[in-house]
């Protein structure tokens, strides 16, 4: 595969995971890209292993934190109902 594809999949893959990107820029010496973005924290898991299989092996990543931010109303009102579900399940009879 050509850097240009291992790009689009890198870009696409963060798209996935909810991430924004912020740029991209060309080594010095024209080996490789560096990708900018933004993803959230909980959405970076894994992302170590998907991205050596997207670049069979060659791409590396590094990760900081940012600062927060408000976690998306459908997954607020998704994990209050699992928690209230399980609430309800442990009281007693």
């Amino acid at each position: 595969m050509s850097m240009r594809t291992f790009t689009m999949e890198i870009v696409a893959g963060i798209y996935r995971r909810m991430g924004m990107n912020q740029s991209s820029d060309m080594n010095e010496d024209g080996s490789g890209i560096r990708i900018t973005a933004e993803v959230p924290l909980a959405n970076m898991f894994g992302y170590s292993t998907k991205l050596r299989s997207q670049t069979q092996g060659n791409g590396e990543f590094t990760m900081e934190y940012l600062k927060p931010i408000a976690m998306p109303k459908n997954k607020q009102k998704e994990l209050m109902k699992a928690y209230k579900m399980e609430r309800k399940e442990k009281q007693p009879a």
